[in-house]
């Protein structure tokens, strides 16, 4: 089976520079990730230890998670949260919840605002974040930004669920959508797509569309969100 490493030069130089362009450059090394739930887990695990790196995903993976690596004050996260500057390098790639799995949700990025010692940033291009249920009363079903940054390029939030932000929820950090998607997901209260307790949410050619109950929440909280 070819290595991640190989993946990525078969599918062009030019392409990973392009994904390297795109995302801020606060990480260290650049890793390979097998296209398993354990290698992704270990990788994340390895760069929060490490201050930080740039995860070079499996072009094409489905990274399915059959189980919580992560715990937090506002419930169980699918992948170890995010504490350190990690850019993760998609092409293609799903990292989903398996739909028998209990509830969780995929992602969590924590900042020293809400937890303190933490300087979690997330830069994501080209994957796709799915399937992620957060445990009632808990928000965030996708991903929750917990006074951390995030940014995902060219990558979509779908399929989705929580009591509120089901694709994204927002508490003192900030979220750049470029040139992505967020679509389907469904809040059992608010906030659809988006819900913003406090910080900030940037539209670059984006969009925000067909979640339920509504697309953004509170009114107004996310510029060029409406519905």
């Amino acid at each position: 089976m070819p290595t991640a490493r190989k993946l990525w030069s078969v599918m062009g130089v030019g392409a990973l520079s392009a994904a390297l362009a795109a995302a801020p450059t606060t990480a260290h090394a650049q890793v390979p990730v097998l296209c398993s739930e354990t290698a992704l887990v270990n990788a994340i695990n390895g760069a929060n230890a490490n201050g930080g790196d740039t995860l070079l995903l499996t072009p094409g993976c489905t990274y399915t998670l059959t189980s919580a690596h992560g715990s937090a004050s506002d419930g169980p996260v699918g992948l170890p949260p995010i504490t350190t500057p990690i850019t993760m390098l998609g092409m293609g790639t799903n990292i989903t919840r398996d739909p028998s799995a209990s509830a969780f949700r995929i992602l969590e990025v924590d900042g020293t605002a809400n937890v303190p010692g933490t300087k979690g940033q997330l830069n994501m291009t080209g994957i796709t974040i799915s399937g992620g249920n957060a445990v009632a009363p808990f928000p965030g079903g996708g991903i929750a930004d917990r006074g951390g940054a995030v940014s995902l390029t060219a990558g979509s939030v779908t399929g989705n669920t929580a009591i509120a932000g089901g694709g994204i929820y927002v508490d003192n950090g900030s979220v750049t959508l470029m040139t992505s998607s967020v679509t389907g997901n469904t809040a059992t209260n608010s906030g659809g797509g988006i819900y913003v307790n406090s910080g900030a949410v940037n539209l670059l050619v984006s969009k925000v569309n067909g979640n339920t109950p509504d697309n953004c929440a509170p009114l107004g909280s996310v510029p060029g969100c409406t519905g």
